[in-house]
């Protein structure tokens, strides 16, 4: 049984210290020597990259708190018509990432493109573009963004606001507020910590997003990394840069730490908790609130997917010449392998860190999940200067031939470098259900003779099964919209749905980019729709 304990503590901590290195390849990188374009850039450009990285961050923060706690705020304390079909459709936006959104707001607005197109079907010829805004730049970015990433706020507003007792409506009838002073000044209050985890998850997207402000040409410190590397053929600035980004995201962590310092935000009640009863809106009310709900729903999911079949529809050459066959096998080969990869080896983890509790060990665990605080570009990047640099200082050395081509631009750099990234859902979501499952499970098992091992294969697993699909969902979701880590380290020729869609975006050719992201967003949808049900689980229902 100590052999076993050995193996499991040791498991764990490779797991733990192979998710770290990127993160510390970031760090130590910043102080090695870089080219002659840093110093141009640092006194040019790196000024522009932080400016609008900040007017960015600062707008779709804004945004997306507006929509997502208005929106959930609606399906959590009214009901309207079609209030049950909004509160798991508007999570539908996750199927659309911020790159496919933002093609659909071009081929929109753009001169003679489908706005044009509708205003000429409906009132003959006429010189319509002048009246058409146009949705391009930093604006377009900020609704792209905003309209892809509101979810993260909604979902998390919205189940804070479900499980808020009576009580707090009711104190503030009592003390006279109308239902909006109430939501502001109480309601509003009591979810901060779940409204603030949603704006942290859209922060770090915002910051690591790639494929939209690329599009719009915008220069962020993620543009900056990936032409740093591209362009400049500079590691070293790459990661110089990765770094500043890095201390972005830390210190918009601390300083909402700082923020709240004692606050309290749990309700105390001697009558313990009251069940809140849902407020049937009538009239012009329920009206609004359909009406506001669809139009979020519409802009949210249904403009970008009835763009993509528009231009699919009008230019059906491009369903033809496109590969579907192999851009769809490509696309599940990686979502499977990578899936199979995490939830092994986070299962591995989550129970070396439950038999060893080894100190140490929990220490690691809790600095590897944070891999998916990084940018996919940043790692990508730290993942290429980690093996460039053991390739030259340790293998080379030792007179073995290089191994750069085994791990750059193969499956396997891809399949473990999506296991850094997402590496925190695997692992926080088994945490989750182990937390679940008392120690004195385990002990009952020892003393009927089971082995860990058995322990972990007969007891834990099954129990854990629900879980365990609902992660492989979140994990197969994310890997199908990520963008900057597929398109740097994919192997030559290999293509999915995502690296297509950006490359016939970036050459122009939107109507080309319509297939693949349309079938982006389905797949997505399906897998959105499964997963509902846990993400949106009830009491009550």
């Amino acid at each position: 049984m100590y052999k076993f304990f050995n193996i499991w503590f040791f498991f764990s901590l490779l797991v733990s210290i192979f998710v770290i290195i990127p993160i510390i390849t970031v760090f130590t990188s910043f102080f090695e020597e870089t080219s002659n374009y840093y110093d141009l850039l640092k006194n040019t450009f790196l000024i522009e990259y932080i400016f609008n990285s900040s007017v960015l961050l600062i707008c779709v923060l804004v945004l997306t708190f507006i929509i997502g706690t208005s929106s959930a705020y609606l399906v959590s304390f009214f009901d309207f018509p079609f209030s049950n079909f909004f509160k798991w459709a508007l999570i539908l936006s996750f199927a659309v990432p911020p790159y496919i959104y933002a093609y659909s707001l071009t081929a929109f607005f753009e001169n003679y493109g489908t706005a044009y197109t509708i205003l000429k079907n409906l009132f003959g010829e006429g010189n319509y573009n002048q009246y058409i805004p146009k949705f391009d730049g930093m604006l377009g970015a900020i609704l792209s963004i905003s309209f892809s990433l509101f979810a993260y706020v909604y979902i998390l507003a919205r189940a804070s606001f479900l499980y808020q007792s009576q009580s707090l409506i009711d104190l503030g009838k009592n003390l006279g507020f109308s239902k909006f002073e109430s939501f502001y000044k109480i309601i509003l209050p009591a979810a901060r910590p779940a409204i603030v985890a949603g704006l942290s998850l859209v922060a770090m997207e915002t910051l690591a997003e790639f494929g939209a402000v690329d599009f719009f040409s915008i220069n962020t410190l993620t543009t900056g990394i990936y032409n740093s590397w591209i362009a400049f053929d500079d590691l070293a600035f790459a990661n110089r840069i990765s770094f500043f980004l890095l201390l972005f995201i830390f210190a918009l962590f601390i300083l909402e730490n700082f923020s709240r310092k004692n606050a309290r935000y749990h309700f105390n009640s001697r009558g313990g908790f009251k069940q809140k009863e849902k407020i049937k809106l009538i009239g012009n009310k329920s009206l609004y609130a359909f009406s506001y709900c669809f139009l979020i729903f519409f802009f949210s999911f249904l403009f970008p997917l009835l763009q993509m079949m528009y231009w699919t529809i009008k230019f059906p050459e491009n369903l033809f010449d496109l590969k579907i066959f192999e851009l769809l096998t490509n696309t599940l080969y990686v979502v499977i392998l990578s899936s199979f990869v995490l939830i092994l080896f986070s299962l591995i983890s989550n129970y070396g860190n439950r038999v060893s509790k080894n100190k140490v060990l929990n220490v690691l665990s809790t600095l590897s999940i944070s891999g998916y605080a990084i940018p996919g570009v940043i790692l990508a990047i730290a993942f290429i200067s980690f093996i460039a640099w053991f390739d030259n200082s340790i293998i080379k050395s030792l007179g073995f031939d290089s191994i750069k081509k085994v791990f750059i631009g193969s499956i396997l750099g891809l399949v473990l470098v999506y296991f850094v990234r997402f590496y925190s859902l695997a692992f926080n979501g088994i945490k989750s259900g182990y937390e679940k499952i008392n120690i004195s499970v385990d002990e009952s098992a020892y003393l009927l003779g089971y082995s860990k091992r058995k322990t972990f294969m007969n007891i834990h697993i099954p129990f854990l099964r629900n879980s365990l699909l609902f992660i492989v969902i979140l994990i197969s979701l994310e890997i199908i919209r990520e963008l900057p880590i597929t398109l740097i380290l994919r192997p030559f020729n290999f293509e999915t749905f995502a690296t297509t869609a950006y490359i016939s975006a970036s050459e122009d050719l939107l109507e080309a980019a319509a297939v693949p992201s349309l079938f982006l967003i389905l797949i997505a949808s399906l897998f959105i729709i499964i997963s509902s049900r846990y993400i949106l689980r009830e009491n009550n229902e």
